[in-house]
């Protein structure tokens, strides 16, 4: 059956009101935040009472009809719209045609899971891309929670919601300001803190290093890595070595590589197999 473009325009105030979610201000006023592509639509109408609306073009609607159905069965409106109107709530150069309205999922350090153990700490990471490349990764090893502090950027700005693929519905999203705060709580609640930066006392792959859980990884600003008083949270501070001529790894490659070791430390740790040399 052909799907009919409904009544909403570029001047609707549903409309209007989703565009004004790119700000920052505008997302912590409203409590809410935009969720654009197939893959982030998806994972944000698997997350019970999560979903507002979805704005969708005809073709993305014929493209995705399992997700039309996910959307009724959740009682969430799909606004069939014209794509000038996608165009004007989408954050992308080149909208995919599907942007959600959504609840903010953001939690505060006092509603961090009790029994968190794994857990990514961003300390001042401004650009979003990198933010949501950090959740994305955090998810695929496994941990229990991120938690962005200090001048970390918005989880909800909307390229870090494209950039975590949908990692940013499936796991706890922490947002405070005080870095020292939320170090500190971790560490009130057993977990030791590992700090990743270049001019680490240890490298990832020296034996002494030992991320087994409960531990909290901290990475830097992209620019200027972990200041001192930063690193003086930390139990250890590790680095990533370089053998070739690279000058540096980006953030999210080497929170890859660390927090890969944390999540292999684990497995390990919990296999029937496993055992401690002396």
């Amino acid at each position: 059956m052909p799907i009919s473009v409904g009544p909403l325009t570029v001047r609707s105030g549903r409309v209007k009101h989703a565009r004004r979610l790119a700000t920052r201000s505008f997302r912590a006023t409203e409590h809410e935040f935009l969720a654009e592509g197939p893959q982030a639509v998806r994972e944000a109408l698997a997350e019970p009472d999560v979903v507002v609306e979805v704005f969708a073009s005809v073709d993305a609607s014929e493209r995705q009809p399992e997700l039309v159905e996910q959307a009724a069965d959740a009682g969430v409106d799909w606004h069939v719209v014209t794509d000038d109107v996608v165009a004007e709530v989408a954050d992308s150069v080149t909208p995919q045609g599907l942007v959600a309205r959504c609840r903010s999922i953001v939690r505060s350090l006092a509603e961090l899971p009790a029994d968190a153990g794994f857990v990514v700490v961003c300390a001042d990471v401004r650009d979003p891309g990198n933010a949501g490349a950090v959740i994305r990764c955090a998810d695929a090893v496994g941990a229990d929670a991120v938690l962005l502090a200090g001048d970390s950027v918005d989880p909800l700005n909307p390229k870090a919601v494209r950039s975590s693929a949908g990692s940013l519905f499936h796991l706890p999203i922490v947002v405070h300001r005080d870095v020292a705060e939320a170090v500190g709580e971790l560490r009130s609640r057993g977990l030791q803190i590992f700090a990743a930066d270049g001019s680490g006392d240890l490298s990832i792959f020296d034996t002494r290093v030992d991320p087994v859980p409960p531990t909290a990884w901290i990475f830097g600003n992209e620019a200027w890595g972990l200041p001192e008083d930063v690193r003086s949270l930390a139990d250890l501070v590790v680095a990533v070595p370089i053998f070739g001529r690279a000058e540096s790894l980006n953030l999210a490659t080497a929170a890859a590589v660390c927090l890969y070791a944390t999540a292999w430390a684990r497995q390990t740790s919990e296999s029937p197999d496993h055992h401690v040399l002396d």
